[in-house]
C-alpha cells in the first residue's frame, strides 16, 4: 500500500513537472510588439504605503517623469497605520497623500479595499487603475504600455517585475534569478499561448469599471493570488506585458526573506483551499485549459509540500532506517532520466537568465548558493502550512534608495 501511494504520488509531481516545462518552451520567443494607442486613458496610480519614507520619495520622483501626458494620471500613496513623515514626504512632491488608520485592519489588501471607496467617491473617475508598491520605479513608458493594452481589450494587467538590487546579497540575487525565470518562461510563455496570468502584487492595471463591477474582496496576506483567482473564475484572463518594466527592492537578508515568503506561502494555503476544487471543477466542466492551469498554480504550494515530505521519507528511510523499504518512481526508471530532470530544471534557470540577457556579473557568482535559496522554499512552506490561519500581516521593511538611472546604467 505504502509503495503504491509513493509511486502515484511521484507519478503524479512528474507529471505536472513536465507539464510546466513543456509550457515553458513557449517563453523562447517574443511576440511582434501589439498595436500601438494614442494616449487616452486616464489612471489613478495607487501605491500602499507603511513607514516608507526611506524610498517613497524615489518613487515620486520617478512618477512624475513617466512619459505620459501629465493630465491624465494622478498619483494617491496610501499612509496606511503610518507612524513616520511618508505623508509630508509624498505632499513635498504635490502628490495625493492619503491617510488611514485602522489597527485592527492591517496590510495592503485592506489599505486597497479603504482606497477604492474613497476613489469612487471623487469627483474625477479614471479609466485604469495602477498599483504600485512604495520601494518600486516604473519605466517611463509604463503607463503608456497599460493604455495600450487596455485599448486592445484587456480588462487586467500584469507588468515585468524586476529587481532593482540583484547584486546587494546573494539573498537578493537569488529573487532576481526567479524573476527573471517567472517573467521570462511562466508568464511570456502563457501570455504567448493566449492563457490567463497570475498578478504579482505591484505593476498591476485594472480596468476601473471591472473593480467597480467585482469588487477588491482581497484582502488575505496575497491579495494578489486571490485577486487573480476571483477574476479567472469568473472568466477574466489577466495579460502579461512585457514591456511595462518596474523594479522592486528585494530583502537583503535570508532571515528577512524567509520572514516575507512565509507570509506568501501562509496565504498561498488560502487560496489554495478556497479556489482549486472550484476552478478545477469549472475546468472540467467547460473543458477549459486556462482554469485548469490556474487551478494547478494554485495547488502549487501543496505540490511543494508534498515533494518534500516525499524527499524526508526517503532520505530518513534510507540513511536511518537501512532503507529503501518501498519502491520510489526513478528506481523504475534509466539512471538517465533522474540526471536529466535534474539538469533540465537547471538548465531552464540559466536560460531564462541568458533569454533576459543578464549582466549584472555578482549574480552569476551568486549561483553557486541559489539552490540553498530553493531547497528554503520546502521548510518554509512545512512551517506555513501548520501556521496557515495565522492572518497577521508582516511589513517588509525597505531601506534600499535607487534611483531608475543607476538600474538601467548597470543593466547596460
Amino acid at each position: 500500500m505504502l509503495d503504491a501511494i509513493m509511486i502515484s504520488l511521484q507519478i503524479i509531481l512528474a507529471v505536472i513537472a513536465v507539464y510546466q516545462f513543456v509550457f515553458s518552451l513557449f517563453g523562447m520567443y517574443i511576440k511582434k510588439h501589439k498595436k500601438q494607442h494614442a494616449p487616452t486613458k486616464s489612471f489613478a496610480i495607487l501605491v500602499a504605503a507603511h513607514n516608507e519614507e526611506a524610498v517613497v520619495g524615489a518613487l515620486m520622483e520617478n512618477l512624475k517623469e513617466l512619459r505620459y501626458p501629465k493630465e491624465l494620471y494622478d498619483v494617491f500613496v496610501i499612509c496606511d497605520n503610518c507612524t513616520d513623515r511618508t505623508a509630508e514626504i509624498v505632499r513635498s512632491y504635490g502628490m495625493n497623500a492619503c491617510v488611514r488608520t485602522n489597527p485592527n485592519q492591517r496590510g495592503k489588501g485592506y489599505a486597497i479595499e479603504w482606497m477604492l471607496k474613497e476613489l469612487w467617491d471623487m469627483p474625477r473617475q479614471y479609466d485604469g487603475v495602477v498599483m504600485f508598491d512604495a520601494d518600486n520605479l516604473a519605466h517611463p513608458d509604463f503607463l503608456q504600455e497599460m493604455n495600450n493594452d487596455l485599448c486592445n481589450g484587456a480588462r487586467v494587467i500584469q507588468g515585468y517585475i524586476d529587481t532593482k538590487n540583484p547584486e546587494d546579497s546573494w539573498v537578493t540575487a537569488a529573487y532576481g534569478i526567479s524573476y527573471w525565470y517567472v517573467n521570462r518562461l511562466w508568464q511570456l510563455s502563457r501570455h504567448n499561448l493566449g492563457m490567463a496570468n497570475f498578478l504579482g502584487g505591484t505593476g498591476m492595471c485594472f480596468e476601473a469599471q471591472l473593480l467597480k463591477e467585482i469588487g477588491w474582496g482581497a484582502t488575505s496576506l496575497v491579495e494578489d493570488l486571490e485577486f487573480t483567482m476571483r477574476c479567472v473564475n469568473r472568466g477574466v484572463y489577466p495579460v502579461f506585458n512585457y514591456n511595462a518594466r518596474l523594479f522592486d527592492e528585494k530583502p537583503l537578508s535570508f532571515k528577512a526573506s524567509a520572514r516575507q515568503r512565509l507570509r506568501w506561502m501562509q496565504g498561498h494555503f488560502t487560496v489554495a483551499r478556497r479556489y482549486f476544487f472550484p476552478l478545477l471543477w469549472k475546468s472540467l466542466k467547460e473543458r477549459s485549459l486556462v482554469k485548469l492551469d490556474m487551478a494547478l498554480y494554485a495547488v502549487n504550494v501543496y505540490i511543494v509540500l508534498i515533494t518534500f515530505l516525499l524527499t524526508a521519507i526517503v532520505w530518513a528511510d534510507q540513511s536511518l532506517f537501512n532503507g529503501p523499504h518501498f519502491s520510489t518512481l526513478y528506481a523504475h526508471l534509466p539512471m538517465w532520466v533522474s540526471f536529466l530532470a535534474i539538469g533540465a530544471n537547471v538548465v531552464t534557470f540559466l536560460l531564462a537568465m541568458a533569454l533576459e540577457k543578464v549582466t549584472y556579473k555578482k549574480v552569476y557568482w551568486y549561483l553557486v548558493l541559489f539552490p540553498i535559496y530553493l531547497i528554503s522554499w520546502w521548510p518554509i512552506t512545512f512551517y506555513a502550512f501548520f501556521t496557515q490561519n495565522n492572518k497577521q500581516w508582516s511589513h517588509t521593511q525597505h531601506t534600499r534608495v535607487v534611483r531608475l538611472e543607476e538600474v538601467q546604467s548597470k543593466q547596460g
